[in-house]
């Protein structure tokens, strides 16, 4: 899929990281689950029936989380392969498809608020290229499905951990929707050149006592 579009970009870019990582400890891929997003919101386009992007989100431990760094950024609009990539993979679901390509609201919000806490390693290719590649390592929907947790029934905190911990190792940050026990997303985190899995910052946003709603 990206792995082989991806990889001599990303090489380039991870081989020249020293020990140093700019202002942050790690980053946090967030992977929404569209049906729980789309109930929430006014969706225009197809719900997908799978985790999709919401964005790459660089942390530092602290009480502050990251975002609109300095300098502030400019964002180029994408034209090319990216775009694509970006529509099946990071998909503006508020939009009509036709709006999102034009106008790439998401991608530039996300760009502009996280990507510039990042931006002394990656620029913006290769700050969208990371978050692709690093979606493409996970299936999280089939991981779930294998651990028998699938949408239309309700879990544990503890249940939906466990099995994303099978692929990561690693507690991820479970998020449900706001003032609901429902799934909403679910956050892996990387050391910031993002060759390793790391625990997460916690959200807290789960009832860790009751059961939580997959919606289908």
């Amino acid at each position: 899929m990206f792995k082989s579009l991806l990889t001599s970009t990303l090489f380039i870019v991870l081989f020249s990281l020293s020990s140093t990582y700019a202002d942050f400890d790690k980053l946090q891929l967030v992977l929404t689950w569209p049906p729980s997003f789309c109930h929430a919101n006014s969706c225009q386009r197809i719900v997908p029936k799978n985790f999709t992007i919401h964005g790459l989100w660089p942390d530092k431990e602290g009480p502050q989380l990251l975002k609109y760094c300095k300098p502030k950024l400019k964002y180029n609009y994408f034209s090319d392969k990216m775009l694509n990539d970006l529509d099946k993979h990071w998909i503006q679901l508020k939009v009509d498809q036709a709006s999102a390509l034009k106008d790439q609201r998401a991608w530039k919000y996300q760009y502009l608020k996280h990507g510039s806490c990042c931006q002394k390693i990656y620029n913006q290719n290769t700050y969208f290229s990371l978050a692709l590649h690093l979606k493409d390592r996970f299936d999280l929907l089939r991981t779930l499905q294998i651990h028998r947790i699938v949408p239309g029934s309700s879990y544990t905190f503890e249940e939906i951990v466990d099995a994303v911990k099978t692929v990561t190792q690693m507690d991820p940050d479970i998020k449900c929707t706001e003032g609901a026990p429902e799934l909403y997303e679910i956050g892996i985190c990387f050391t910031p050149n993002g060759d390793s899995l790391v625990g997460c910052r916690q959200s807290e946003t789960c009832d860790k006592t009751g059961k939580i709603f997959f919606r289908p």
